[in-house]
């Protein structure tokens, strides 16, 4: 095994690791706080700053990286994740609002830095000498297999953690299940920190802080329109469906986690096979297009479908999975062109600068699922996600085709 692999697969690990106890996280604290009798608005709230506190980490974590490290850099997101995870642990007389934002404001850097020097890692990682065509096409195309397997399986992972979280409230009851995902994240971070070596994604030279924000247009585009895309999703999924299956299904917390687990499993399975189903043609801006047209038509089409005399639970179920199948790819195709507009000694902060937009997207995105939902209902949520996705296809004709 080469050092470039073995080093691959000791991230992808920590990033699964990680994972799990993000999706966790989310079912945990959706769930247990509706319980409480938390209005879809103020368990929204709840994430405000999980979301806000990703948009600064982003900024901030990719100018550390390439000045500290990237196994630096993942490894203090995995310390605040138990410190997340902790803080949470304490009686119900402590949790207050301010009090679940600010460990939720914890757990949202920690899941930036992870996920930032997880993908940018791989980057770094591949070899670099691509002096003929033909090595910088297969330089490429390893390139979209690995981003789209790591960012796939950490979807995969992700859904196992919903269905993780909603089993372990309904078994152990929440104080435990946070106790048990702190005591194993902690015992991941102590194994990968000794496996990575501490150089991989160091600059060559100290990058001012400024230098964060990027000066190539097709990664500002693509970041542009990375907000919308992930604010289409989250301003339905987060909040809006698991309360919209609890108050008008009348789902129990076991089907909730796991349909939802289900479907974000599924999700990183067509994102990990994203090279496959695209039969290995190289993605470029005009591709991340034709996928934005695809996916504008499902939300829309769920809210008119809404109106009509069909059952409703098979309605939003089937939508969901189309949504989910193209959203998927587009997502992968997005994951691998932030990679592929970066060279390798900048490669953490224009990844940190995209997935600061990725966060201000989603902080958008959950705001106003508990906004919109308690306003007008999941109906309400469909439609601004379908203008979100307009915008999208907007900004994503901007984007180079090469």
């Amino acid at each position: 095994m080469t050092s470039a692999l073995k080093n691959y697969l000791v991230v992808t690990f920590g990033y699964w690791a990680f994972t799990l106890t993000d999706g966790a996280i989310r079912m945990l604290v959706v769930l247990y706080f509706h319980l409480l009798g938390y209005s879809p608005f103020e368990v929204a709230m709840l994430f405000l700053f999980y979301e806000f506190f990703g948009i600064v980490t982003n900024l901030v974590g990719g100018w550390m990286a390439a000045r500290l490290g990237l196994n630096v850099t993942m490894h203090l997101g995995m310390a605040l994740q138990v410190i997340a995870l902790l803080m949470l642990s304490v009686p119900d007389s402590w949790l207050s609002v301010a009090y679940v934002m600010l460990a939720q404001a914890f757990s949202g850097i920690a899941k930036d830095l992870n996920k930032m020097s997880a993908k940018a890692s791989v980057k770094t990682l591949l070899p670099s000498d691509k002096k003929k065509a033909e090595d910088h096409n297969k330089a490429e195309s390893t390139l979209f297999k690995w981003v789209a397997i790591l960012t796939g399986s950490k979807n995969a992972l992700k859904g196992i953690g919903f269905f993780l979280g909603a089993l372990l409230l309904e078994h152990i009851g929440f104080r435990s299940a946070l106790e048990v995902l702190a005591a194993g994240l902690f015992i991941v971070l102590i194994t990968t920190w000794f496996l990575l070596p501490n150089e991989i994604g160091k600059a060559k030279s100290k990058p001012k802080f400024t230098q964060v924000f990027s000066n190539i247009a097709a990664i500002n585009w693509l970041s542009a329109a990375r907000f919308f895309l992930f604010g289409s999703r989250d301003v339905w999924f987060v909040v809006a469906l698991p309360v919209f299956f609890y108050e008008v299904l009348h789902w129990d917390f076991m089907k909730i986690g796991g349909f939802m687990a289900l479907w974000v499993i599924g999700y990183g399975m067509v994102q990990a096979s994203a090279p496959a189903i695209l039969k290995g043609h190289q993605p470029t801006g005009r591709t991340a297009l034709w996928l934005a047209f695809a996916l504008s038509s499902i939300p829309a089409g769920l809210a008119l479908a809404t109106y009509s005399e069909w059952d409703i639970t098979g309605v939003v179920v089937i939508g969901l999975m189309l949504f989910g199948v193209i959203f998927a790819i587009n997502s992968a195709v997005h994951s691998y062109l932030i990679l592929a507009y970066s060279d390798n000694d900048k490669v953490s902060m224009n990844v940190g600068f995209y997935y600061m937009a990725n966060a201000g997207g989603r902080l958008t995105g959950t705001v106003l699922s508990g906004l919109v939902y308690q306003t007008v209902g999941l109906v309400g949520c469909l439609w601004v996600s379908s203008f979100f996705i307009l915008l999208t296809i907007i900004l994503s004709y901007k984007l180079p085709d090469q």
